[in-house]
């Protein structure tokens, strides 16, 4: 079965979050796309989550309140990398506190490097992730397959490639200059870029590129072209850190579409 969806066990761990009748189980479904090799070698795969009314889940930089998934490849077999192709996410407010995700149909586009492309990979992992009603609860899953060679292309698959956000030079980005103050025990960022409006009221998320990094949501505002935002930083250490600017993300949501900006050179 090689585009068919493969089902995956789901685990939900509530700790008391949640009433018996609100479940991990209830809230989605997960399976796996195998997806094809590509001519590079890699495999093109993806999850899938099926999340039910009125559920989501969260993107790799969730926002206010949510969690993130994370997946530990260890078991893998033939398995160099595995590099994500994360589509459009959407932008939710609910309380007064804003989230990033998705909802209905989730398919998260995944490239795998093989260590050896003239081998199969088996891909192994274990996934941590959260999913959200009124209220938010922790999950799992857990998938182990062997992925086909050379496999079949895969509607769902390229539909969400074609989801993702635009790239600075397809967005019209012209310009892009970052300050970076020390602010109390941590950072204060500010972006101005010349980018025509991606439609609405518009989110800015800053990733540092550093792990467990924590990042306020970010101050907007526009005046034509000119879009500004400022967030402040901490550390994993609960204070300042030593950022790369080339790995800093600053990522633009719309109402139209969103765009993705690799590096925050300085003015």
């Amino acid at each position: 079965m090689n585009n068919a969806l493969r089902p995956l066990a789901v685990i939900a761990a509530l700790l008391g979050l949640a009433p018996a009748a609100q479940s991990a189980e209830e809230a989605f479904e997960a399976g796996l796309r195998t997806g094809w090799r590509m001519e590079s070698g890699n495999q093109m795969a993806a999850v899938q989550l099926d999340l039910a009314e009125g559920w989501k889940t969260y993107w790799r930089a969730p926002g206010d309140n949510g969690i993130p998934p994370s997946f530990d490849w260890s078991g893998s077999e033939n398995v160099k990398s595995v590099a994500f192709h994360w589509p459009r996410p959407h932008v939710y407010d609910v309380g007064g506190l804003t989230t990033i995700g998705y909802k209905n149909l989730f398919v998260l586009p995944m490239e795998v490097t093989p260590q050896d492309p003239s081998k199969p990979i088996r891909l192994r992992a274990e996934v941590d992730l959260g999913v959200c009603s009124d209220i938010c609860i922790p999950a799992s899953f857990r998938f182990d397959t062997l992925l086909p060679m050379p496999g079949e292309g895969d509607t769902a698959i390229r539909a969400a490639l074609r989801q993702r956000p635009s790239t600075a030079k397809e967005a019209g980005l012209s310009a892009i200059a970052c300050d970076i103050v020390p602010k109390g025990k941590g950072l204060l960022i500010t972006a101005r870029l010349r980018l025509p409006s991606t439609g609405g009221a518009e989110t800015v998320v800053f990733e540092p590129g550093v792990s467990d990094a924590w990042v306020s949501e970010a101050e907007v505002s526009r005046d034509g072209d000119w879009l500004t935002a400022t967030a402040e930083m901490i550390g994993p250490s609960g204070g300042g850190m030593m950022l790369q600017r080339a790995g800093i993300t600053v990522t633009v949501l719309g109402k139209h579409r969103a765009v993705e900006i690799i590096g925050c050179p300085a003015s």
